[in-house]
């Protein structure tokens, strides 16, 4: 028997727990389901609850399948265990599992990895396609900001001409006075022959 303590108030222990003294005063078809209780029994006395509560007692299912291997008839005459005592609740483990027990828990220990591994690479591709997402939409943003910024560019660009205009008009509206259409015909005659070398 190996004891441990934690600081969480966690007992360990191992028994090898005989079992053909409790089952082979009952029936035959009653073997396993009194060896059954015989574990929770025992331990019930050795890990010291007080009440005698047998619902305290979780048994592995593990454990359970081991001790049903062999059917109803035959159970094993003793089997070791690990005790692990948290508070009132006592779990309890096999130590050493049949070799047939043994593979179909690997297998289930691989399934729920194998589960995980892909549930985690999920969330990987989710967050991934999220942020793929965010990104488009910061771009689009980006790209109306400076669809924005160049249309009020633009906006400003026309008003500045808009206002020279007025300007340019308000200055030629003072300074210039309206020619009457003979010295504009004049003007142009002239311009045209100083144009030809004359």
């Amino acid at each position: 028997m190996a004891e441990t303590k934690n600081k969480t108030d966690k007992i360990e222990r191992e028994y090898i727990i005989p079992l053909r003294h409790r089952w082979s005063i009952v029936p035959r078809y009653k073997r396993t389901n009194k060896a059954i209780r015989a574990i929770k029994e025992f331990l019930v006395r050795h890990m010291k609850i007080r009440d005698r509560d047998l619902d305290k007692i979780k048994i592995d299912s593990y454990l359970n399948e081991t001790v049903w291997s062999r059917g109803i008839r035959s159970p094993p005459s003793k089997i070791r265990v690990k005790a692990i005592k948290e508070g009132d609740i006592i779990r309890v483990e096999a130590v050493e599992l049949p070799t047939n027990i043994k593979f179909k828990k690997l297998r289930k220990e691989k399934v729920e990895s194998t589960a995980k591994d892909i549930a985690k690479k999920r969330k990987a591709e989710k967050t991934a396609a999220e942020e793929e997402v965010k990104e488009q939409i910061k771009t689009e943003e980006e790209k109306e900001e400076k669809k924005n910024e160049t249309g009020e560019k633009k906006e400003a660009v026309v008003e500045a001409g808009k206002e020279m205009e007025k300007a340019e008009a308000k200055a030629e509206k003072h300074t210039t006075k309206a020619k009457s259409p003979q010295q504009a015909k004049n003007q142009r005659k002239g311009y045209n022959q100083s144009s030809r070398g004359h």
